[in-house]
C-alpha cells in the first residue's frame, strides 16, 4: 500500500488528482460547520440520539448536529438515483429507451436524476427543518412560518446540490467516485466523536475492578473489528473466474481468457442505497410529529423505520439484500455480457453463445449475490445487535455500515489509483 502511494505521488497527474480530491474534501468540511441563518443549532442537540438523526447525521459528516449548509450530505441524490434506475426496469419506457442509447441516453438519465434530486430535496429539507423544529420543542428555528421554512428549504436543497456538483467534480478530475468519497469522508470525520464517545459510557469513571473489565471488552471489540476489516477485504476482492475462449476466426489464434465475477459485484451501494432509502419515510413521518406523535399508526411506522428498533434493523437488513441482487444485475447485465461475448466471437468454456450464456452468467451472478447479500447484511446488522445486548454507545449501532462503506471505497481508490499507475507506465513505454 505504501509502495503504491509512493509511486502515486511521484507521478504529476495522480498527484494532482489526489490534490484536487483534497481541496474538495476540505471545502465539504468547511461548509459542513456553517450554520444555516436563521437556526439555533444548539436546540439540535436535545433529540441526537433519534435513529433518523443519528443516519442522516453519519452521512453529512456531523453536518446535520451543525445544521449546516450540507445537512442532507447527497441523501437527496442518491434516493433520486434508486427511483431513475427502478424506473428504467420497464417501469417507464422513456427510461428504458434512453438507457439503451448509450453515452447519449446517459446523459439525459443524468439530467432528469439531477431535476429529481432538487424536486426530493426541497421536499426533504422543508420536512427535516419542520419535523427537527417541532421534535426540539420549538427551539430550532428562531422565527418559525412559511416564510422561513421555505428560505431554510431553498439553502438545503442548494448545499446538497453543490455537494453533488462537487461529487461530480472528484468523480471526472479526482480519484474514486465522488459520491462515495463524500460520503467516506463524512464518516472519518465523525470516528473521533465515536471513539470519544465510547471511552465516555464504557472507560471513564470506572472502578479498578469495572475498568479492567472494560478495557478487557475493548481490546476483544478492536479484535473483533480487526478480523471484520479483513473479512470485508477478502470478499471485496474475492471473485469468481469463468474461462472464456476466442475463436480462432475472431483472433486469428484460439486465446482463453477470464470473465471475472465478483462474489460482492455491487460493491457498497446496496449499504449506501438502503440507507437512504430508510431516511425518506422518516422524514415525511417527521411532517406528522406535532398532530400525532401519540397515535398507534404514527408509533407503529417510526418503529418500522428507525434501524434502532428491532423492526427497522430487520427491514434495513432486508433493503440491503434487496439491493444487492438489484444492484450486482444492473452492474454486470447478463443479456448485454452474452450479447458482447457473441459479436467478439468469444464464448464461455462449455456453454453456447447466446441465451444459454446469458442464464449460465445469471444463474452464476444469482448464486455469488445470494453470499454477497448475507455477506453485507450480516456485517450491517452484527453491531446493531451487539450495541442492544451489551448497552454499547448508539453511535455504534451504524458501525457495520460505516466499516463496508470506509473499506470499500478505499478499496476502490487503491483500485483506481493502481489502474491509472499501471495505465502511466504503459503509456511511458509507449512512448519510448
Amino acid at each position: 500500500m505504501f509502495t503504491l502511494l509512493k509511486n502515486a505521488v511521484q507521478m504529476k497527474e495522480i498527484r494532482n488528482r489526489l490534490l484536487f480530491t483534497l481541496m474538495i474534501l476540505i471545502i465539504f468540511r468547511i461548509g459542513s460547520q456553517v450554520t444555516v441563518p436563521g437556526v439555533n443549532a444548539g436546540a439540535i442537540q436535545t433529540f441526537a440520539t433519534t435513529g433518523i438523526f443519528g443516519l442522516l447525521n453519519t452521512f453529512s459528516g456531523g453536518a446535520l448536529s451543525n445544521f449546516s449548509l450540507f445537512s442532507m450530505g447527497v441523501s437527496p441524490y442518491i434516493t433520486a438515483s434508486i427511483v431513475v434506475q427502478l424506473l428504467q426496469m420497464d417501469l417507464l419506457p422513456t427510461f428504458v429507451e434512453w438507457s439503451k442509447q448509450g453515452e447519449v441516453g446517459r446523459r439525459k438519465l443524468n439530467t432528469a436524476t439531477r431535476y429529481l434530486t432538487i424536486v426530493i430535496g426541497f421536499f426533504q429539507a422543508y420536512a427535516i427543518s419542520f419535523g427537527f423544529n417541532v421534535w426540539s420543542n420549538y427551539g430550532l428555528i428562531n422565527n418559525p412560518g412559511i416564510k422561513t421554512f421555505l428560505m431554510i428549504a431553498l439553502v438545503l436543497t442548494a448545499g446538497s446540490m453543490f455537494l453533488t456538483w462537487l461529487g461530480d467534480m472528484i468523480t471526472v478530475k479526482g480519484i474514486g467516485n465522488g459520491v462515495s468519497v463524500l460520503i467516506f469522508a463524512g464518516i472519518v470525520a465523525r470516528m473521533p466523536h465515536d471513539i470519544y464517545e465510547f471511552y465516555v459510557k464504557q472507560i471513564q469513571g470506572r472502578a479498578d475492578t469495572e475498568l479492567y473489565r472494560a478495557i478487557g471488552f475493548t481490546v476483544a471489540l478492536i479484535v473483533a473489528i480487526v478480523l471484520v476489516v479483513m473479512l470485508v477485504v477478502y470478499i471485496e476482492q474475492a471473485q469468481r473466474r469463468l474461462p472464456i475462449s476466442y475463436s480462432k476466426r475472431a483472433t486469428g489464434s484460439s486465446e482463453t481468457s477470464w470473465l471475472p465475477l465478483k462474489i460482492n459485484s455491487a460493491g457498497v451501494i446496496p449499504v449506501i442505497f438502503a440507507s437512504s432509502f430508510m431516511t425518506l419515510p422518516s422524514t415525511i413521518l417527521s411532517l406528522y410529529a406535532n398532530d400525532h406523535s401519540e397515535s398507534g399508526w404514527y408509533q407503529i411506522a417510526t418503529n418500522i423505520f428507525d434501524f434502532t428498533k428491532p423492526a427497522g434493523a430487520t427491514l434495513y437488513t432486508v433493503l440491503i439484500v434487496v439491493f444487492t441482487f438489484f444492484y450486482a444485475f444492473v452492474q454486470v447485465n447478463p443479456e448485454k455480457v452474452a450479447e458482447n461475448l457473441q459479436k467478439s466471437g468469444g464464448y464461455i468454456l462449455s456453454v453456447r453463445p447466446g441465451k444459454d450464456t446469458e442464464s449460465f452468467v445469471s444463474s452464476t451472478l444469482l448464486r455469488l449475490s445470494t453470499v454477497g447479500a448475507l455477506y453485507l447484511g450480516g456485517i450491517s446488522i452484527l453491531p446493531m445487535v451487539a450495541a442492544a445486548l451489551w448497552n454499547l454507545p448508539r453511535g455504534l449501532m451504524l458501525g457495520g455500515t460505516n466499516l463496508l462503506i470506509v473499506v470499500g471505497v478505499a478499496l476502490e481508490i487503491s483500485r483506481q489509483i493502481e489502474g491509472r499507475t499501471i495505465k502511466r507506465k504503459y503509456k511511458g513505454f509507449i512512448e519510448e
